[in-house]
């Protein structure tokens, strides 16, 4: 409300009190007075108009000030209403907004939804492409295991058929009546009747059956393996109609392992001086590619019963086998006060016709491995004990078994293998083993030990090497080289026992005589042996041998190249395969007595040798 609006409302209270207590009076006057009722009305004064004018005026702004207090009444309502319509709109707007917001975030959140259904639509889509090829593969994979499962399940044995038919010959420059085995010291000296004669054989017997036996029931593994071929000969077996040759037990062996690399194996196996490829596991060993059977010369190695254990850490290996024992004996002048052996007994199923040593104790081998990816690199030694029984008594005028005794001696070596990757397509490999009493472990059978003219033992120094290169040009063709030598000591004595004073004993003693090993002989019945009995060696059978040679073998090498072509390899059906191998061999005796008496001024010596060429072929089909 307005100042002058104020002052005009004060006015009109100030005339309106006034106005009243005139109307009082007035009132009073017209009641004590009604007998001038009918008088004349008096003529409204000045300030009686002023002060009606001003009542109307302040009953007119009255009504302007309600007719104002309504519209602002009104208004006030209209506001309050105003207002509210605003809160309420706001609150609307709110509302509406957190809708929207909500709206926003559902269809935020629907989309996502959309997006994630639509990519688990796709993936579900790949899931089933990917399902129906799984299904597709594992159905021919299940196909292929019933069709050609790669082991023949057991419970819970696994077992894995090997082996390998094969149809094989050799041609020999000088015969020595053997198969596809070469006995590389008996290769004959010109003397001998053989040496005019070649030979041409045809074999199957080398071809190879087996089986591998494998199990893991959970913190170990255990391993069974057999494998066999046909070269063994029994007494009755011959070449005349049904070569009843005797199943030849090559390995036999269980087996078990742990987690950590542990293993145990036990049986007949290739001994721990064979090479290996990897570490020292046993079916791992890098044999000579050949043909000869008797693989070849330099090649250390022996197929025999024994224990092994092995520790493998990383890529090293150790690992120790005690294995069965043997002794190769040879010597010359030696008296016959002493055994080492005998022959096999029937009752025990040893060979009639073999003579067996009676050992003190096994061979113990230990073995360093390690790989790596440029090469495999082993280390390891060989003991060995070699006893007999003589009897000091027996060179008396009166011989007596009084006094006799056992004696032992010890023999080993140290061998190393050494096979690296030169290319991806050739691979070059070194072996060497040498010491005393170790001959039997080369593939030539040198001698282990000889004789003192006391009649104990001597072990013979021995050496053993070969080199090999294997080339792989293509993927169906390996081309092998191997050159090997094996090497046995000169080791003699004089004796100063009885008749036998004076003379040279054990192996190879200068004073025997060479002066026949280049003269053929002609041909004689032999008085001992099978020939003797009647059951072979009779004539026609019986070529001459050269006479006053001893021959003893000084070396023994051979240069090996030959070519193997697989026509056909797949793992399914199996392999086929073509070999030819080539070898030429050389065997130069110890020198001996040519002419004239050992100690003379006029006396000659002279060391015979011998040679052979020898061509091999092989078609083999290996089972897948």
């Amino acid at each position: 409300m307005t100042k002058q609006l104020r002052a005009t409302m004060a006015a009109i209270l100030v005339i309106s009190s006034i106005s009243l207590q005139a109307q009082t009076s007035t009132a009073t006057k017209k009641t004590t007075g009604k007998a001038a009722a009918h008088k004349k009305a008096p003529v409204e004064s000045p300030l009686a108009r002023q002060i009606r004018e001003l009542r109307e005026q302040m009953l007119s702004q009255q009504a302007q000030i309600d007719a104002l207090k309504q519209q602002n009444a009104d208004k006030d309502a209209k506001l309050a209403t105003a207002q509210q319509s605003a809160q309420d709109a706001q609150a609307a707007a709110a509302s509406a907004s957190a809708k929207a917001d909500s709206l926003t975030t559902t269809v935020s959140t629907n989309a996502d939804a959309v997006s994630s259904l639509n990519s688990t639509v796709t993936d579900l889509k790949t899931t089933n492409v990917g399902l129906a090829q799984t299904i597709s593969d594992t159905k021919k994979t299940i196909s292929d295991e019933l069709e050609s499962p790669l082991a023949i399940h057991y419970k819970g044995v696994a077992i894995t058929p090997v082996g390998f038919f094969a149809a094989e010959s050799v041609y020999r420059q000088r015969s020595l009546n053997a198969d596809v085995n070469t006995p590389f010291n008996a290769t004959p000296y010109p003397g001998a009747a053989q040496s005019n004669t070649s030979e041409f054989n045809f074999s199957g017997r080398q071809s190879r059956i087996g089986a591998l036996f494998q199990a893991n029931p959970g913190p170990f593994h255990f391993a069974g393996y057999v494998e066999a071929d046909f070269l063994g000969a029994g007494a009755s077996s011959n070449e005349n109609q049904s070569n009843s040759y005797v199943l030849r037990q090559r390995q036999i062996f269980a087996q078990a392992g742990t987690n950590s690399g542990f293993t145990v194996t036990g049986g007949q196996m290739w001994s721990l001086v064979t090479e290996t490829k990897k570490s020292t596991d046993n079916r791992t060993e890098n044999l000579p590619a050949t043909i000869d059977a008797q693989y070849n010369v330099g090649f250390s190695w022996e197929r025999q019963p024994g224990v092994r254990f092995q520790q493998k850490i990383g890529g090293f290996t150790g690992a120790v086998a005690v294995e069965q024992a043997e002794i190769i004996y040879s010597a010359t002048n030696a008296n016959a006060n002493f055994f080492i052996g005998n022959a096999g007994a029937g009752g025990g199923l040893y060979n009639l016709t073999a003579n067996y040593s009676n050992n003190v104790a096994p061979d113990v081998i230990v073995k360093f491995t390690y790989d790596a990816k440029y090469g495999h690199f082993e280390a390891g030694g060989l003991g060995r004990w070699f006893r007999d029984r003589y009897y000091p008594n027996q060179t008396l005028a009166t011989p007596s078994a009084a006094g006799g005794t056992n004696n032992t001696k010890v023999g080993g070596g140290f061998f190393a293998n050494v096979r690296v990757p030169v290319t991806h397509f050739a691979d070059f490999g070194l072996h060497g083993l040498g010491g005393t009493g170790v001959g039997r472990y080369g593939t030539s059978t040198l001698p282990d030990v000889t004789a003192h003219p006391d009649g104990t033992l001597e072990p013979i120094k021995n050496y053993q090497f070969l080199g090999s290169l294997e080339l792989h040009p293509q993927k169906k063709l390996d081309l092998d080289a191997y050159y090997g030598t094996e090497y046995a000591q000169r080791t003699t004595y004089l004796s100063t026992v009885g008749a036998d004073a004076g003379k040279l004993v054990g192996y190879a003693p200068i004073s025997s005589s060479n002066a026949g090993c280049g003269i053929e002989t002609l041909p004689t019945t032999p008085t001992s042996g099978l020939g003797s009995i009647g059951v072979s060696g009779n004539p026609p059978y019986s070529p001459g041998t050269a006479a006053s040679c001893l021959g003893a073998t000084r070396a023994i090498s051979e240069l090996t190249g030959e070519f193997v072509y697989r026509f056909y390899n797949n793992p399914k059906f199996g392999r086929l395969q073509y070999t030819m191998q080539y070898s030429y061999l050389q065997r130069v005796g110890w020198s001996g007595l040519t002419s004239g008496t050992f100690g003379s001024a006029t006396a000659t010596y002279g060391a015979p040798k011998a040679s052979n060429n020898m061509v091999f072929t092989s078609l083999r089909y290996y089972l897948p």
